[in-house]
């Protein structure tokens, strides 16, 4: 490796920013255990300090996807529904619900989680506590893909990068650049994605990131700090389309109460209103909330050719039809 991490963190310090190349280079060196945990830590914590560009981003990104296991689903288009997470909110798993409403309305998903960082339930907690075994053997991930409509990629299985950032990531208790790679190392490199970011700051980096990789995207954020929409007050979303407020009364729903979001005390209680809004039940703010995050979503791979009610629309069917549980039943049985 032509440049030493002692280079590297002399530039650091001297405000320089490093090539998307540099930032390959490193992540794959950390893989190979070419650094010594200290000047790890160093090089998170300065960029943390400094902030991360795009190209640092996106060097990280490609490191990751290089030196992880590749999941190549046979299917041209097909989104994941992701957020950043850390937006301290504890709320019930709206992503991974609305991608099985997005699922039951007839289009294709590969949903990327793990384990909660942040909140009671991640992705990966609702996902197992419904029996599914995770796997990254690419036939049963194609006929999930195929037949259900719906591919779930535990993290934790593809990018095999992560595990050796873990222990420092654990013990810095802070956020790094780490943090934003999630939502952009879905190891299917899927070519729609709706992504809930907890800042505006955050919205604008991976509103570069996506005009970089060249996908169809939307990013959301609620302007009272939800990573997703909340429907709890004004959210804004940014797509390859257009960037606009929206009030929840814009797309007919009534304002949701924190309260409502809430993802409960327990694994089993926010498996109970995952279960509830599949099964047409779950209380209005609650459905709603997966309604406009599914529809958004709908948006994103129609490549905004529908609007937004039209979108809503789609994914409400998906519900009361109980195409949406019918999706779930046959990923479950294919998945266990």
């Amino acid at each position: 490796m032509a440049q030493t991490m002692k280079d590297i963190l002399n530039r650091m310090l001297n405000h320089e920013e490093l090539t998307r190349e540099e930032m390959k280079n490193i992540l794959i060196g950390i893989t190979q255990s070419e650094y010594p945990t200290e000047q790890i830590t160093a090089l998170l914590t300065a960029l943390q300090m400094r902030g991360v560009t795009v190209d640092e981003l996106l060097g990280f990104r490609d490191g990751i996807l290089e030196t992880g296991v590749p999941a190549v689903l046979q299917a041209d288009r097909y989104i994941d529904v992701v957020g950043t997470g850390g937006d301290r909110k504890n709320t019930f798993n709206i992503s991974t619900t609305a991608c099985f409403v997005i699922a039951g309305a007839g289009y294709k998903v590969a949903k990327h989680g793990n384990y909660a960082a942040t909140s009671v339930s991640g992705a990966s907690n609702v996902i197992q506590h419904h029996g599914i075994k995770f796997t990254d053997d690419i036939d049963k991930l194609n006929r999930s893909l195929n037949e259900a409509g719906i591919v779930y990629l535990h993290a934790q299985l593809f990018a095999k990068a992560m595990k050796f950032v873990g222990p420092i990531r654990k013990a810095l208790q802070f956020p790094t650049i780490f943090n934003l790679l999630g939502p952009l190392v879905n190891p299917s490199q899927p070519k729609c994605q709706l992504l809930g970011v907890a800042n505006l700051d955050q919205m604008r980096l991976y509103n570069q990131v996506y005009q970089k990789i060249g996908i169809d995207y939307g990013i959301v954020n609620s302007i009272d700090g939800y990573d997703e929409i909340s429907l709890t007050g004004d959210f804004k979303v940014t797509t390859n389309n257009y960037e606009r407020i929206f009030k929840p009364q814009d797309l007919g729903f009534a304002i949701a109460k924190p309260e409502e979001l809430v993802g409960g005390a327990t694994e089993e209680e926010a498996a109970e209103i995952f279960d509830s809004v599949l099964e047409n039940r779950a209380l209005p703010a609650q459905k709603n909330i997966v309604l406009a995050n599914a529809g958004f979503g709908i948006q994103v791979l129609e490549k905004g050719q529908k609007s937004i009610e039209e979108c809503i629309a789609i994914a409400r069917e998906s519900i009361d039809s109980g195409a949406a549980l019918k999706t779930f039943k046959k990923f479950v049985e294919l998945n266990s």
